[in-house]
This record gives C-alpha cells, sequence and structure tokens, in this order.
C-alpha cells in the first residue's frame, strides 16, 4: 500500500510519470532525501569550495594535536633532548612520565573550560581562544630552559588543545552541507595525521642537528597549525546553529543560504534546515549557563547520548592502538634495524599508512554507515590481536645476560612489523574519522560544546592509563597482556553491535526521534521506501519501514 504524503503529512498530487524518470529508494531521512532531489547539490560549485575553506580553517585544529603527539614521541628518543633535562639516555624514567602526564593533565582541566569558551560568544571565538593559549604553551615549552618550564608550557598547551579539540569538531558539524555531513566532518580527524606526518619527519630531519636546537625547532613549529587558525578564524562566518539559539534567525539564514543553498534562502535545504532547528534549538538551554552540565544527563535520552559519547572516548583510546606495538623496538631489533633514524623514518611511514587509511574511512563513511564502519573494523582487530599474541607468543626471549627481551627469529620480527602497518590502517579506517564525527552527531545542540568536552575529558582518561598503566603491566605479564585487549574487543564489539545508533544520512536535528525512541538502535536502522520523480522530489513513501 502506498500512500502519497510528504515529510509534512501534506497530500501530494499523483501525476503521470514516465517509468524512465521514477526511481524507488531505500532512505534514513524522507525530508532530506526529497530536498536533495529537488535541490541536487554538487560537490563542485563556487559557493561550496568557499564552504570548504571555512571547513579547513577549523579542521587545523585536530593538525595540532596530530604534530604534538607526534613529535613529542620522536624527540623523546632523541639522545640531545634526554641530555639537556637529565633524562636515561635509553630507559624510560619518572621524568619523561611526567613530561606526557603534564599534558594530559592541562587536557583534562581544559575540558572544563571547553564548553564555556565554546558556547559563549561562538565557536569561532572558541578556536580563537584555544589557539591562542596553544601559541603561549608552545612559546614557553621551546624557549625554557629547564625541565620546569618545559612541564608547564606542556601544560599551557594541554589546556588550549582541550578547547581547541571543543571547538573545532562542533563547528565542521555545524557548518557541514547535510547531505555531505558525514564526509565532511569525517575529514576533520583524519587531518590528525596532516600533522602527525610533519611531527615524524621533522624531527626525523632535525635529529642530526647538534645541541638543543635538534628539539626546540620542532617545538616551535607547533605554532604553525595554531597560528593559521588564530589568524582565519574570526573571519570565519558564524555557525548556523549558534546563531538560531543565539536569536539571530537572519543571520542564520543568510550563513545557510550562502553556503548551503548556493545564495537561495529558499532552496530545499535551506527550507528544512530552519525548520528543524526553529523546532528543535532551544533559545534558553544550558549552553547560555557555563556552569550548567544538567542536560548532558537530565533525562533518558540525553544520558543515552552522553553514554555514546563516553563509549566512543575509551573505544577509541583502547582498542589497542598503543599497546599493538609495545614490542616495536623489539621487533625492529630482531628484524636487524638499530639506527634511531631508521626507526624515525619507519615512525613517518606507519603515520602515512594511516592516514592513508582514515582518509579511505572518512570518504566511504556515509556509504557503508558508523556502526558497520566500526563493527568491521573491531573485528579486524581481534584477527589482528590474535596474530600478534601468537608472534610474541613464539618469537619473544628473555637474554639472560642483559636481562633484556629479544626478538629470536628476524622473519617473524618483520612479519610483525608488516602487521603493524596493517593495524594502522585499520584502525584508522574504522576508527580515525568518527572520533570526532560520532560524538557531536550524538549531542545535542544545547549540550554539544560541554559533552565533547566531556568527551576530550575522557579520551584523556582513557589515554593515561594507556601512558602509564601499559608499560607496568607488560613488564608484569609480558605477551599475555594481549589477551585483556582481545577480550576487550570482543566486548566493544557486542557494545557498538547492541548500543550504537546508525546517525548516517540524517539532519543533526532529527537524530533527536532516533534518540527519544524507545529502541533508538532498531529506530536508527529503519529505511523508508520511496519514490521519486525527477526533480520534483519524493512523490510517494510507500506504506511500510524496511529494516537496514
Amino acid at each position: 500500500m502506498t500512500s502519497p504524503i510528504n515529510k509534512a503529512g501534506a497530500e501530494i498530487s499523483h501525476l503521470e510519470h514516465h517509468e524512465q524518470d521514477t526511481t524507488i529508494k531505500h532512505v534514513q531521512n524522507v525530508a532530506l532525501a526529497d530536498a536533495t532531489e529537488k535541490q541536487k547539490p554538487s560537490l563542485l560549485t563556487r559557493r561550496m569550495f568557499m564552504l570548504y575553506g571555512c571547513l579547513l580553517v577549523a579542521t587545523f585544529n585536530s593538525c595540532i594535536n596530530g604534530y604534538d603527539g607526534s613529535v613529542m614521541g620522536s624527540i623523546n628518543s632523541y639522545p640531545q633532548y634526554r641530555q639537556y633535562f637529565g633524562f636515561d639516555p635509553k630507559k624510560g624514567s619518572p621524568g619523561t612520565g611526567i613530561v606526557y602526564a603534564i599534558y594530559t593533565i592541562g587536557n583534562l582541566v581544559g575540558s572544563f573550560a571547553a564548553g564555556p569558551a565554546t558556547d559563549y560568544r561562538g565557536r569561532r571565538v572558541g578556536m580563537f581562544i584555544g589557539a591562542l593559549i596553544i601559541i603561549v604553551g608552545t612559546c614557553v615549552q621551546a624557549s625554557c630552559h629547564n625541565l620546569g618550564g618545559f612541564m608547564a608550557g606542556r601544560f599551557i598547551l594541554g589546556f588550549g588543545v582541550a578547547i581547541s579539540a571543543s571547538a573545532g569538531p562542533a563547528y565542521v558539524s555545524e557548518m557541514a552541507h547535510p547531505s555531505f555531513r558525514g564526509v565532511m566532518t569525517g575529514v576533520y580527524n583524519t587531518f590528525w595525521f596532516i600533522g602527525g606526518i610533519p611531527g615524524t619527519f621533522v624531527p626525523y630531519g632535525t635529529s642530526v642537528i647538534a645541541g638543543s636546537n635538534s628539539w626546540r625547532i620542532p617545538i616551535w613549529l607547533q605554532m604553525v597549525f595554531s597560528g593559521i587558525v588564530l589568524a582565519l578564524c574570526l573571519f570565519l562566518p558564524e555557525t548556523p546553529r549558534w546563531l538560531m539559539a543565539n536569536d539571530r534567525h537572519e543571520d542564520a539564514i543568510a550563513v545557510m543560504a550562502k553556503y548551503h543553498g548556493e545564495g537561495d534562502r529558499n532552496s530545499p535545504i535551506v527550507q528544512l534546515e530552519y525548520r528543524e532547528m526553529l523546532e528543535d534549538i532551544s533559545m534558553t538551554g544550558s549552553d547560555k549557563r557555563w556552569w550548567d552540565y544538567r542536560e548532558l544527563f537530565n533525562s533518558k535520552e540525553v544520558r543515552y547520548r552522553s553514554l555514546l559519547v563516553i563509549a566512543m572516548g575509551f573505544f577509541g583510546q583502547w582498542s589497542g592502538n598503543g599497546p599493538v606495538s609495545y614490542y616495536y623496538p623489539q621487533m625492529l631489533a630482531g628484524a636487524g634495524i638499530s639506527s634511531n633514524h631508521t626507526q624515525l623514518l619507519l615512525q613517518g611511514l606507519q603515520n602515512v599508512i594511516s592516514f592513508i587509511g582514515a582518509v579511505t574511512g572518512a570518504l566511504f563513511t556515509d556509504k557503508w554507515g558508523r556502526r558497520p564502519q566500526l563493527l568491521v573494523s573491531v573485528a579486524c582487530i581481534i584477527t589482528i590481536f590474535i596474530l600478534i599474541t601468537t608472534l610474541n607468543a613464539t618469537n619473544i626471549a628473555l637474554d639472560t645476560a642483559t636481562g633484556d627481551q629479544t626478538a629470536k627469529n628476524p622473519q617473524q620480527a618483520k612479519a610483525e612489523i608488516a602487521i603493524i602497518f596493517i593495524f594502522g590502517f585499520v584502525f584508522a579506517a574504522g576508527f580515525t574519522p568518527l572520533q570526532a564525527l560520532y560524538p557531536v552527531e550524538c549531542l545535542r545542540y544545547e549540550s554539544r560544546a560541554k559533552g565533547m568536552g566531556m568527551y576530550n575529558f575522557w579520551v584523556n582518561i582513557a589515554g593515561f592509563y594507556n601512558t602509564f598503566v601499559t608499560g607496568i603491566a607488560f613488564t608484569g605479564a609480558g605477551w599475555k597482556y594481549y589477551f585483556l585487549f582481545i577480550f576487550w574487543d570482543l566486548l566493544e564489539f557486542g557494545f557498538i553491535y547492541w548500543f550504537f545508533v546508525e546517525t548516517k544520512n540524517r539532519t543533526l536535528e532529527e537524530l533527536t526521534e532516533i534518540f527519544q525512541a524507545p529502541k533508538p538502535v532498531a529506530r536508527s536502522l529503519k529505511k523508508t521506501e520511496v519514490v521519486i520523480h525527477g526533480d520534483e522530489g519524493v512523490t510517494e513513501i510507500v506504506d511500510k519501514e524496511i529494516t537496514a
């Protein structure tokens, strides 16, 4: 049975259609499908390229984090750096651990400032504040003459990154064209590697410089990405959702018309967005009160949203992306690779492979869907961990003369190095695009900035565990510690399957309907069969829903 109704339920006349002009599709969101078919947005117009420019500036916030994560891992192996601060030249020490910890502590503290900074004067100002603090932290860190100054810079840097990591994804998701939001927002986190790749290759080049400039130069370059954001972010348009929430409807429509409607304020997509924002966004929400975090927990709907955000934070850190390479130094030595210069080169190549995986995941996320993307990735990760565990169990031996663990078989060592590269691709394809995309999709507008601050807080809690517990656990349990991650990833797979909702091909506002449903996962997997005729959009809705 079919009924000729559109999204609003209004009757539309049956017209005589030529069979070749008519298509039948299964869609998640009838209203968005109708508006998209009527407007037929193109990715190659002048105004779309203007939108790309706006999103690119915000996406540089992701580069900041990627550069720091890679550059510190690289310079930590420098003899020049270790000698300057009096660290053990080869082994980890409490001092090197504190350098990493102080950045995480700054990030944790900054997470509480991220929401208010991003809500108060808009997403642009949030990015500006974050970038400014990062530049201050970089100057302190790069110009220091003692460990205390270096750690102070690390704390300030971490504080600023927390604000940038909340404001950047919020801006991108809210400005992205609704027909292409998955790809546009998914690309955000892939830029971690745009920062991470120079974060490994710059130290690779400066490692041969004598003295402290070998590590100061890479740290000074931390200002490049934050400097771009600082210089350009205030010239960007504010997001239409922030404008709507602050009772600036005409400004919001103007922004949407320019970037989503090819200059036409009456375009179907602009009108759809405006109607949905008008219905869904409150002008008296908790985003107006810097201290109010209740809208993250004060109803069943938002508690479910927050649960998925926190779960994504832990899953992105605890899927094994750190421990998988714990025995990497032993594998390199077993394969005859002992030069620090060569090891830095391989580290850089790992980032390149991971970047390719991340871009692949971002480009196909709207085709695959968020749930299949994560589920397939986790299933592959479990398989890889079983292989890694087997290789380490049969190849790691204790050198009784030195007390160090070594690899016995060079061929097995090379195989494990290759598998670690494969792991990087698989993890990046599955998780990297969704680490920024999925949390912002799960959060309502009123709690999006504070929710991203909460997400960043738990990401750092999980990262703190990786930094300080992993080494201790491997020292005590050896390769058997990998069994924990096999079981954890099995738990992840089950949790994602039973609790994660599908968010692809829906507007941010329409997701409210999903989370308010008695069974959100089942509701998110429903599709509607529609009849689309030429430029008229959806002309009929088949009276049944199909589970994806």
